[in-house]
């Protein structure tokens, strides 16, 4: 098993900045991809960025360009800096790690999620 814990989240005004980090710890062997997903309520969990093992990313269009998703493979832990925060980015953030079983499948595992509110 692969524990996921998240922390950095909070209140914040719009335009503001925050940072997530997220530790994996447990049987982190062969874990690839990271990445972070957010779900506001009402609304599906949605990707927010994920990044690869050799730092290869991809964002959700709502956010280029103001967050940017790291990753310190020796410290298994995947970061997310969040800047020019909207009220919209407010939600319920959560991590993501993937460890490939086949060609096309894989294992996810999850983190407790962190809440993220932008509001003033």
């Amino acid at each position: 098993q692969v524990q996921l814990v998240e922390s950095g989240g909070g209140l914040v005004q719009p335009g503001g900045s925050l940072r997530l980090s997220c530790a994996a710890s447990g049987s982190i062997f062969r874990i690839s991809d990271m990445g972070w997903y957010r779900q506001a309520p009402g609304k599906q969990r949605e990707l927010v960025a994920r990044i690869t093992p050799g730092g290869i990313t991809n964002y959700a269009d709502s956010v280029k360009g103001r967050f940017t998703i790291s990753r310190d493979n020796d410290k298994n832990t995947v970061y997310l800096q969040m800047n020019s925060l909207k009220p919209e980015d407010t939600a319920n953030y959560y991590c993501n790690a993937r460890r490939p079983k086949t060609v096309i499948t894989w294992t996810d595992y999850w983190g407790q999620g962190t809440q993220v509110t932008v509001s003033s």
